[in-house]
Order: structure tokens, then C-alpha cells, then sequence
């Protein structure tokens, strides 16, 4: 789930799109387009009111609803940024950003507006109550219903679209009463922590990766959060000073090293932060330089055993060959290198099914983003992690990617590593193969039995 959505907005020059908030949208027809005396508001007035009246909303007003306040654009552009569709509509004075997730049905809705050159407060960093069901609709499954508060709503007749909207620990949510029977949403979000198949009985064991470093390559990271901050040997950003957290790393850090959501909790992070949105292989190909340069300090006791890199798009970036040339290098120097490409091992995705044991392998379905004939299925669906929204945040995600799995399989190298300290990356490749368990989704990763094969190495 490799996912960089930067745009203009205000104040900043360069902003990640955040979980977002909502406030009442502008009704199609209204009394501010006239004054007391009768006379026609400028658009500039009438947005100003709207906005002031908290009828102009972040994340709900449409392009429809701006034009029946303001009339047609002067100019209408729609381009795509990241995983984002973005609409531009410009009028005189007024200057509106649109956008929705490219790859759902639901509308554009409104992301800012500046009006005579001067940002306009629509809301954005409010927790916003949901006025009626049809603002459900405005809402798609990647984002979902986080920081949102829907205590005003019955949503007993939702359970299908519960089902599939993912949810953060500011979500505000009504009584039982007006909840679909058995959903519980705090319920969901705490065991979905659990990393699942028996991760929790290996950290009972004192299996949990200490004395092992890992290197996780990605995006600006949020370094305070409680799931990893004391983790945190190294953090390095990389040509991304000036750009602010991402919602990526947090994910990626807890599910590998996180205290309650990761596979190998006491494990030591070195994490590089870089533009993974460019292009460009050089940065992955020096880090792996670097990770090999640290390991021969020998003042640092916690080698670097594995990285982690949740991206795919080695072969169509620059600088691929020698990016080849790093991961032949990694090897050489016993480092395993789990990046999304699945250059050594193919694997898939799996589901948790709510509310069963997920340390039985069969309690869980396939999930998306195909699953080839023998590939290796890692659980990422319905799942909580850390969230880039605050210290203590996390989210309980539906449909992840391919990107929550690679740092779940870096996690248990890592657990390997702490057995065997020098045991090689091809051979922790071929045991999460041969210890998978067969189930009815398929091959499922066997942390339990993958460690008990370890330990049986000579």
C-alpha cells in the first residue's frame, strides 16, 4: 500500500493528505447570495459566510454544491495526484481543491478553498458530527470514518458498510442500541493488535527480537508514537526535511516493532526516511550501503539483520541496475532485504475473519491484490496499527495492501535472527515456505512452526 498524496494546500507548500474531518456542507440554495437590502453578495462575501456559519465543509461540500453558490468556474481541471483525483475549480477571486481516492466510486468533495488570496477555515483540523445517513456516502474504505464522530446516527441498518470502512481510536460512535448487533467497535480495534498465528505465544517465550536491528525504509515518520518511539535507535531523513509526517511509516514501524502490534517489539529500529513518491532508486541503494557501513561499527552490538521496504516499483525507477547490483550486495553481508517487489518470495494477503481466534490460521480468507498459485498469504486485513495522526492514535484498517505485509515477514526474520544470529536469508526464505500452514485460502504464513525450524538448525 504504497500511497503519496502531496498537494498545495493551505498554509503549507506540501501536505499529506490527512484522515479527515468533516462539517456541515452548504445547502444548494441560500439566503447569503443576497444581503438584507436585496443586493447580490460578492463570492468572496458569500463564501466567507458560509464558511463562518460552518455551511462550507471540509471533506463534504461538492463541486456541485460550491456551484450552486458561485455559478460555473472560469476554469475546471481535474488531474491525479498519487492516489488521488484532484478537481481545480477557479473563479475570479476564488480558487477550490477538490479530490477523492482514485480507486472508489465516492464524489469529489472539498479539500480547500482561497479566496482573494487569503485561506479560507472550512475546518479541516475539527472533528466534525455527521448530520444524517446520506453523508455516509461521502466516504470511502481508505479513509473511512476516522476521526469522525457518528453519535447522531442509527446505523443499525449499515452493517455492510461497517464492514468495509476502516476507523480510528477518535472515531466517536452512538450506543449499542443504534449499532448493528455484534459490532463493537473498541472491541475491534484492540484485538486487532494482535499480530495473529501465534506471534504473541513466540514473545511469551522472550522470542521478540532483541539484540536484532532492522532497517525500515519509508516515508517522513511520526517519531513520538507510543507503539515504537523507544524502539528508535536511528531515524535519518533523506532529502525530506521539509515535509511534514506521512500517514506510511506509522503502519509499517508497529506492525514490524511495534509494542503491541508487532511482530519482534523489542527489536531495534533504524529508520530512513525518503521521497519513496520520486521516481528514483539511488536512495534505497545508498541506505543499503549504509546499513552494511553501520554494521561494521563495532560499537553498535544490534546488527542490522533485515530491511523492510514496503514499495514495488524497483524495476520501473531509475537507477535499477544498480539497485540490483544492493540487493546482491545485502546478501553477500547476510542481510534479508523484504521489499513489495517479492523479488525472493511471492506472497499475499490475508483477512481476519472478526471476533474468531486469529492465532488459527483457519479463521482467516484470502484478500486482495491477487493470490498467485503457492504464494506465501500474510495476515493484514482488520488489522490495528499505529496511525500518523497523533502519539496515541491507531486504526483499525479493512483492506490494507501488500505494504502491511512485507514488514510482518521483515518482523519475523527478524525473530530468526535472535536464534540464529548468522543464519542466511535464503534459508529464512525457504523456511516460512516450508513450515506454511495449508488452509482453505491457502498457504498461510506459520510463525510458530517457521521459529521451531530455526531453533532445529545446526
Amino acid at each position: 500500500m504504497r500511497i503519496s498524496i502531496l498537494f498545495k494546500a493551505a498554509p503549507t507548500s506540501s501536505a499529506v493528505l490527512s484522515i479527515l474531518t468533516l462539517l456541515l456542507w452548504f445547502p444548494t440554495t441560500s439566503a447569503c447570495a443576497k444581503s438584507v437590502a436585496g443586493v447580490k453578495s460578492s463570492p468572496s462575501n458569500i463564501l466567507r459566510r458560509a464558511a463562518a456559519e460552518g455551511k462550507l465543509a471540509y471533506k463534504l461540500t461538492t463541486p456541485e454544491e460550491l456551484k450552486a453558490l458561485l455559478g460555473p468556474a472560469v476554469k475546471e481541471t481535474t488531474k491525479t495526484d498519487g492516489g488521488m483525483e484532484v478537481l481545480d475549480l477557479d473563479y475570479t477571486d476564488v480558487q477550490a481543491k477538490f479530490g477523492r481516492m482514485r480507486r472508489y466510486s465516492a464524489p469529489f468533495t472539498l479539500l480547500w478553498i482561497n479566496v482573494k488570496g487569503k485561506w479560507l477555515d472550512i475546518g479541516q483540523n475539527k472533528k466534525i458530527t455527521l448530520r444524517n445517513e446520506d453523508d455516509l456516502k461521502k466516504f470511502d474504505p481508505f479513509w473511512g470514518f476516522a476521526n469522525m464522530s457518528l453519535v447522531n446516527l442509527n446505523l443499525k441498518g449499515h452493517a455492510k458498510l461497517l464492514e468495509k470502512m476502516p476507523f480510528d481510536s477518535r472515531t466517536e460512535w452512538p450506543g449499542p442500541d443504534k449499532l448493528p448487533d455484534g459490532f463493537e467497535p473498541g472491541r475491534l480495534l484492540e484485538e486487532g493488535k494482535n499480530p495473529g498465528l501465534g506471534v504473541r505465544r513466540l514473545h511469551e517465550q522472550g522470542i521478540d527480537g532483541r539484540g536484532v536491528g532492522i532497517a525500515i525504509i519509508d516515508q517522513p515518520l511520526l517519531r513520538n508514537h507510543i507503539e515504537y518511539i523507544n524502539r528508535i535507535a536511528k531515524y535519518e531523513a533523506i532529502d525530506v526535511q521539509d515535509i511534514p509526517v506521512q500517514m506510511h511509516g506509522p503502519p509499517v514501524a508497529s506492525i514490524a516493532v511495534g509494542k503491541t502490534c508487532g511482530i519482534a517489539p523489542k527489536a531495534s529500529l533504524y529508520y530512513f526516511a525518503v521521497p519513496m513518491w520520486k521516481p528514483d532508486n539511488q536512495p534505497y541503494c545508498d541506505i543499503i550501503d549504509k546499513v552494511i557501513k553501520l554494521n561494521e561499527d563495532l560499537s553498535i552490538s544490534e546488527k542490522i539483520r533485515v530491511v523492510s521496504i514496503s514499495t514495488g516499483m524497483f524495476s520501473r525507477q531509475a537507477n535499477f541496475d544498480r539497485w540490483k547490483e544492493s540487493l546482491k550486495k545485502a546478501d553477500q553481508h547476510g542481510i534479508l532485504v523484504v521489499t513489495c517487489a517479492q523479488d525472493l518470495i511471492s506472497y499475499g494477503l490475508l483477512t481476519r475473519i472478526p471476533g474468531e481466534d486469529p492465532d488459527d490460521p483457519a479463521n482467516y480468507r484470502s484478500g486482495k491484490y491477487g493470490v498467485r498459485p503457492g504464494a506465501l498469504l500474510v495476515p493484514v486485513n482488520n488489522r490495528t496499527t499505529a496511525s500518523h495522526n497523533g502519539p496515541d492514535v491507531y486504526t483499525y484498517w479493512r483492506e490494507a495492501g501488500i505494504s502491511w505485509a512485507a514488514p510482518y515477514l521483515a518482523g519475523l526474520a527478524v525473530l530468526a535472527h535472535q536464534l540464529k544470529p548468522e543464519i542466511e536469508p535464503e534459508k529464512i526464505i525457504e523456511l516460512w515456505n516450508q513450515t506454511a500452514t495449508q488452509t482453505d485460502a491457502g498457504l498461510v504464513v506459520n510463525p510458530i512452526g517457521f521459529i521451531k525450524a530455526v531453533r532445529e538448525l545446526r
